[in-house]
């Protein structure tokens, strides 16, 4: 079975990237959230790259 990303249904705080990413990597998705809070405060692009991926990642259909 092909392993797929997805935006996390059940682990979402805003759009569910942080919790979908964690999933996929398998890594605790408090790990990812700073991760992406840092990106944000680095330069800003964090944000524009957080929005095109709750753009364009879909939900997952499991849940």
């Amino acid at each position: 079975m092909k392993k797929r990303l997805y935006r996390s249904r059940k682990d979402k705080m805003l759009a569910g990237i942080c919790g979908g990413l964690a999933e996929y990597f398998a890594v605790d998705p408090s790990l990812v959230r700073i991760a992406c809070v840092l990106l944000c405060l680095y330069a800003g692009t964090g944000l524009l790259v957080y929005i095109l991926a709750a753009i364009i990642i879909p939900e997952d259909p499991t849940y």
